[in-house]
C-alpha cells in the first residue's frame, strides 16, 4: 500500500515536471514566433525605409549638376626639340610610335605640342622657333614692247628699214638709185586721190640747212612752219593747200620719210609721233611743237648720222 502510494507520488512529480517543460517549450516558441514575426516586421520597414531613401537619393542626384571636370594632369615635356614628327601631327598613339616611351593611361588624352588648345599650365617646353623664310623679292619686269610686239617688222617700203619708225641712210639710198620718195594724198576740195613723190637729195638739203640757220632760235621747239605746214596744190583743181597726205592707219606702216621730205610731219596726231619718239629712243612727253620738233631731227640723224646737231 505504502509503495502504492510512493508510485503515485512519482508519477505526478514527474507529470508536473512534464507539464512545466512543455509548458516552456511552448512560451519558447511563442517568443520565438514573436520575435520572428518582430524581425520580419523591422525587416519590412527597413526595406521601406531603404527604398524611400534611394528614390529621393537618386531624385536629387537627377536634379544636382555633375561635378566640374578636373583638368587632366600635366604632360612630361618631351624628350627634345626638334620638328614636329609624324606622331605629333597625325595623332599616333605613343604605345603604336615607339616601344620605348612609356604607355600612358587611356583617360589621359594624347598630347600634341602644336596643338593651341593644351593646357596654358602645361609645363611642355614652347615649340622651336621657326626658321626665317627669305622674302621674296619681286624682280622687276625687263621692258619690252607693248602687247609682245617684236623689235622688228617687215619693211613697210623700200626706203624703210626693219626697225619701227626707222628709215635707211641717204648713202644707202643714193647706192640702191632710190632718189624719189612716193605716197597717197587726197585733196580735200575735189577729194581726188592720186600719187605724189620728193626729190630725196633735194628735200633733205633744204631742210638741213634750214635747221642749221634757225637751230639757236627754235630753242627746241619746231617753228610754226612746221606744226601748221603749207599742203601741195591739188593737181586736179588747183587748189591751193588743199592736198592731205594720207598717213595709213597702222602707225607701224607710216611713211616719215615722204612726210619729212614733204614737210608735213606737223599733220600727224600727238599718238602718231610719240610712237616714232618711242621707238627711236626719244623723250615723247611734252607739247606737240616739241614732239615735231625731235621728230624732224630724229630723221635728219637717220640720213645722216654725221648730222652736225641733236635734238
Amino acid at each position: 500500500m505504502h509503495n502504492g502510494q510512493d508510485h503515485k507520488g512519482t508519477d505526478g512529480k514527474e507529470g508536473m515536471r512534464k507539464r512545466r517543460e512543455f509548458a516552456s517549450q511552448e512560451d519558447q516558441v511563442g517568443l520565438t514566433n514573436k520575435m520572428v514575426n518582430a524581425q520580419v516586421g523591422q525587416d519590412d520597414r527597413t526595406h521601406g525605409y531603404f527604398l524611400d531613401l534611394s528614390l529621393s537619393l537618386s531624385a536629387r542626384t537627377s536634379k544636382t549638376p555633375p561635378p566640374p571636370s578636373l583638368p587632366p594632369p600635366p604632360i612630361p615635356p618631351p624628350p627634345h626639340e626638334g620638328p614636329l614628327s609624324l606622331q605629333s601631327n597625325f595623332l599616333i598613339p605613343p604605345a603604336l610610335s615607339t616601344a620605348q616611351q612609356p604607355l600612358q593611361p587611356s583617360f589621359i588624352p594624347i598630347y600634341n605640342p602644336a596643338s593651341p588648345m593644351s593646357s596654358p599650365r602645361s609645363t611642355a617646353a614652347p615649340p622651336p622657333p621657326m626658321a626665317s623664310v627669305r622674302p621674296i623679292l619681286r624682280l622687276q619686269p625687263r621692258r619690252c614692247s607693248p602687247q609682245g610686239k617684236s623689235p622688228t617688222i617687215p619693211p613697210p617700203f623700200p626706203w624703210a628699214t626693219d626697225q619701227r619708225a626707222t628709215v635707211h641712210s641717204l648713202a644707202y639710198l643714193m647706192a640702191l638709185n632710190i632718189t624719189t620718195i612716193r605716197d597717197q594724198v587726197q585733196c580735200k576740195r575735189c577729194e581726188q586721190q592720186y600719187e605724189i613723190g620728193f626729190n630725196v637729195r633735194e628735200k633733205f638739203v633744204q631742210i638741213g640747212v634750214y635747221i642749221l640757220e634757225n637751230k639757236d632760235t627754235m630753242h627746241h621747239r619746231a617753228p610754226s612752219s612746221w606744226t601748221n605746214p603749207t599742203f601741195p596744190t591739188c593737181g586736179h583743181c588747183n587748189q591751193q593747200n588743199g592736198v592731205r597726205p594720207i598717213i595709213a592707219k597702222k602707225k607701224k606702216s607710216i611713211n616719215w620719210l615722204f612726210l619729212f621730205l614733204g614737210e608735213m610731219i606737223g599733220y600727224c596726231r600727238l599718238p602718231q609721233l610719240k610712237y616714232f619718239c618711242k621707238h627711236t629712243r626719244n623723250h615723247r612727253t611734252g607739247a606737240k611743237d616739241r614732239l615735231v620738233y625731235i621728230t624732224y631731227l630724229g630723221l635728219c640723224k637717220q640720213l645722216d648720222p654725221n648730222f652736225p646737231f641733236d635734238d
